[in-house]
């Protein structure tokens, strides 16, 4: 399994192609882009973990990037390690107001430049900023947004989005098949936020089989509709074909169905709430209203 997804924004190909060689042989999924636009739509389609983001780009400058990436709620809490040729106090200070989490400048040691990834994925981790399988904002960053929500006026919606018999399909295809199925599950509602939902959109991942999605569109029932449909049509691709083609998988002589996504959603433009527990319990007490829901089926909104 991976350690761990990696984006180096960097102009230079024989630096990038370095970079990429060196993280992908311990294990890194790495993607490179060379231009700064190109890395923010990268980003958009698949959080990485880490981003290792030269200043010195051909079209937007690496501040652009990390001011806009920071910007941005979905990818907001992403590290960036800034690497470039300049060394003066004040090019460090300014990458470090805009929210880089580290600075490391040319020539560099790689051996040094290993560990401050691993520090900043590791810490990441640790501190319960992103789930290192499907990269989303996880517990402390979901519970932060949450208090956020709670002071704002405008409308929102809050969706509890759950696998059904995610645990089964990892119980018969193993631990890399399941977390194929997460980062895809990341993908995805990356993919269907921007196609209905907001750039303020918030994804989230609590664990397990369990996704959440704060979204401002006012095409929120679109939005699951839309996600619960795409869902049914892609997952299978993650079963066998003989799986596939019966349209269940036997488990201990038991037939268990295709994963589908039961979806319970909350907003407040009908009603306020009184704290962040009421939202996340009425939302799971809506989604389990609907008991286990066709793929492309809606649970009732609260």
């Amino acid at each position: 399994m991976a350690k761990g997804r990696i984006l180096v924004v960097e102009d230079d190909f024989d630096i990038s192609n370095m970079l990429r060689i060196y993280f992908s042989g311990l294990g890194y999924d790495v993607q490179v882009a060379p231009r700064g636009e190109e890395a923010l739509q990268l980003t958009r389609k698949q959080l990485p973990q880490l981003i290792v983001l030269d200043i010195m780009l051909p079209d937007i400058d690496g501040y652009e990037v990390c001011r806009r990436l920071r910007s941005t709620t979905r990818t907001s809490h992403i590290p960036i390690i800034f690497l470039t040729q300049k060394d003066e106090r004040s090019d460090k200070i300014a990458g470090l107001e805009l929210g880089a989490d580290d600075y490391i400048t040319k020539p560099f040691d790689i051996e040094e430049l290993k560990l401050r990834v691993k520090n900043q994925i590791d810490r990441a981790e640790r501190d319960h900023y992103t789930d290192p399988n499907s990269g989303l904002p996880s517990s402390a960053l979901i519970e932060e947004k949450l208090r956020e929500i709670m002071r704002e006026t405008q409308t929102w919606a809050y969706l509890d989005i759950k696998l059904q018999h995610f645990d089964a399909f990892k119980d018969v295809y193993g631990f890399v098949a399941a977390n194929d199925v997460l980062r895809f599950m990341a993908l995805l509602m990356g993919e269907v936020v921007d196609e209905l939902g907001t750039p303020n959109d918030f994804l989230g991942h609590t664990g397990s089989d369990n996704f959440v999605l704060i979204t401002y569109s006012d095409k929120a029932e679109a939005l699951v509709k839309r996600l619960t449909d795409r869902f049914a049509e892609e997952v299978p691709t993650h079963y066998s074909f003989i799986d596939r083609e019966r349209g269940f998988m036997m488990k201990d002589e038991e037939k268990i169905p295709l994963m589908s996504l039961a979806v319970g959603w909350v907003t407040n433009a009908k009603r306020q709430f009184a704290d962040i527990r009421e939202i996340t319990e009425l939302a799971a007490e809506s989604r389990r209203h609907g008991g286990a829901p066709q793929a492309s089926e809606v649970t009732t909104e609260w």
